[in-house]
């Protein structure tokens, strides 16, 4: 017979909030109210007990001091006025009994007549003939009983008989019973308010709660917790105080990085200074530049309102100098493929040439026409791929070529240059960045100029990348050079003096120098020095 494939187990279904906190706070009420109910029925027996017992205790004690009770106790037991003054207080106050004995523990009354006359039966009895009341639950003639004993004396104070009081146990379970009953309706009560509690309670999480489950708020939280720390973006948050209530790992990254612990804690001012500007006006701040810890950040913050009242705010920041870096890595495909789609219009009017060629049959034509393409060929694109052995870096130089051909420019790569591959995509992505600022800035300086040459060396040595961009342009003025790398330093207009402000930063973030030379009218060269993982490629 085949194994039929095991189901999964079903995972056991969550229970709900509303019968959960019903479960949690019946449990604790019931237990209270057991408690409660347990200990009042205890006090009430005690007290039931003991007003019975004192209520006995007064009735003997009557019957005890009762004038006509010493007189009958010196005649005979038979005919005199004790019974009917005992059956009187027996009937008056609901006793099982009321027994007058004399010193020799003769009955003098009875309920039962036939038995007046007659000795008492019980040792508890004996305490009273020698002068001390007594109390004992005894089964005499009738029925069990609660018995007291009181001592009675003649006006010489000496001891003439004993006053008995007895109260059925019955009787005694009755009013407990009845007491019992006001415990009962007590519990009861207190049940309907608890439950009429409970549900209030349920209703008022569940509004609090947005009418959600624990274990859905469990998981939206930990959806909430992975797609904060996933996030390339920093988060942070405050509360109206300022006070940090949120911050996922890459704001961590950014705000509280090696770098960020040596500069101080006085570099996260800009952005709390930000964040506490938005607390305090309510409005949002979108794309805004702000330098911290070093870096060049780009932040938008928003209020946080709770009922129109403004409760904390919230700000996504992204180091633009990644958001540079993917646009100079964009800026080299599409320069590679607009490189790629010239040689391919110009590798077709090649073939065409070559067609027309064959058809006039000048095979002499065709074949200089070959050999002087193929010499092309090596001089430009095989030597260019020769050289730079990393395609990123070959594509974009390749469309700097031909750009800086466009406008009449010259733009030549040194015989003596060589860049291997690198697998490092930050150290490609930051020297695409630097040559591209650095050749731009080149081909703008000689734009009013016609004709000029931009010289590129690239040397690598030891883990290392030396670049050198050299032009004849007009050159920079010495009291400006040093301002050079400044942001926002440019002679071109407002908003600009970006490019050499982030090439030198992302020179220096990875280790490197970026430092420049320049002769007005002459000419301008700038030095760049990366590391360069061309051995771990090796290696691997």
């Amino acid at each position: 017979m085949r194994n039929m494939p095991q189901q999964p187990p079903q995972a056991k279904r969550p229970m709900k909030l509303s019968t959960l906190v019903t479960l949690m706070v019946c449990s604790v009420i019931i237990s209270v109210l057991l408690v409660v109910y347990a200990f009042y029925f205890m006090q009430i027996t005690k007290a039931t007990r003991t007003g019975l017992q004192d209520k006995a205790f007064a009735i003997a004690r009557t019957l005890a001091d009762s004038p006509e009770i010493k007189r009958g106790l010196t005649g005979s037991p038979e005919h005199n006025i004790i019974q009917p003054i005992a059956t009187a207080v027996q009937q008056r106050n609901g006793l099982l009994y009321a027994v007058i004995t004399n010193m020799d523990a003769v009955r003098y009354s009875h309920p039962n007549t036939h038995l007046i006359g007659q000795h008492f039966i019980g040792a508890d009895l004996q305490p009273a003939l020698k002068g001390h009341e007594n109390l004992s639950i005894n089964h005499g003639v009738l029925a069990e009983a609660l018995r007291v004993f009181s001592p009675i004396y003649n006006d010489q104070h000496q001891q003439i008989g004993v006053a008995i009081v007895g109260i059925s146990l019955q009787k005694v379970d009755e009013q407990i019973s009845a007491a019992r009953w006001t415990a009962i309706w007590f519990v009861l009560f207190s049940a309907v308010v608890g439950t009429l509690g409970i549900w209030g309670l349920v209703r008022v999480l569940k509004n609090i709660l947005f009418g959600f489950e624990p274990h859905e708020i469990s998981r939206m939280f930990e959806q909430r917790q992975a797609m904060l720390q996933s996030m390339r973006e920093g988060v942070i948050a405050v509360d109206d105080k300022g006070r940090v209530t949120l911050i996922n790992q890459a704001a961590r990254h950014i705000l509280f990085s090696a770098d960020a612990h040596a500069l101080g804690a006085e570099q996260h001012a800009p952005l709390l200074t930000n964040l506490k500007e938005v607390l305090a006006s309510g409005s949002p701040v979108t794309d805004r530049e702000m330098g911290c810890n070093g870096r060049l950040l780009l932040c938008n913050i928003v209020p946080l309102r709770n009922n129109k009242r403004v409760i904390g705010a919230i700000g996504t920041f992204r180091d633009k100098t990644e958001v540079s870096q993917l646009m100079q890595r964009m800026d080299g495909l599409v320069n590679y493929i607009d490189a790629l789609r010239a040689h391919s219009h110009e590798f077709m009017n090649k073939l065409h040439v070559i067609l027309g060629l064959l058809h006039m049959k000048r095979y002499d034509k065709l074949e200089d026409y070959i050999l002087q393409t193929a010499q092309n060929y090596q001089a430009d694109i095989g030597t260019l791929q020769h050289k730079i052995k990393s395609p990123i870096i070959a594509g974009f130089l390749l469309g700097k070529i031909n750009r800086a051909g466009d406008v009449g420019v010259n733009l030549t790569l040194a015989e003596e240059s060589l860049v291997p591959d690198n697998p490092n995509e930050e150290q490609v992505a930051v020297l695409v960045t630097v040559l591209g600022n650095l050749i731009e800035n080149a081909l703008d300086a000689m734009a009013g100029q016609g004709e000029g040459e931009i010289g590129l060396l690239l040397h690598y040595q030891n883990g290392w990348l030396s670049a050198e961009v050299s032009d004849d342009g007009p050159g920079i003025d010495p009291v400006r050079i040093d301002a050079i790398f400044n942001k926002g330093f440019s002679t071109k207009g407002e908003n600009r003096g970006v490019g050499l402000f982030l090439a030198r930063q992302q020179t220096e973030n990875l280790g490197g120098t970026l430092s420049v030379e320049s002769e007005p009218g002459v000419f301008t060269q700038f030095f760049v020095h990366i590391p360069w993982d061309s051995e771990r490629n090796r290696r691997d």
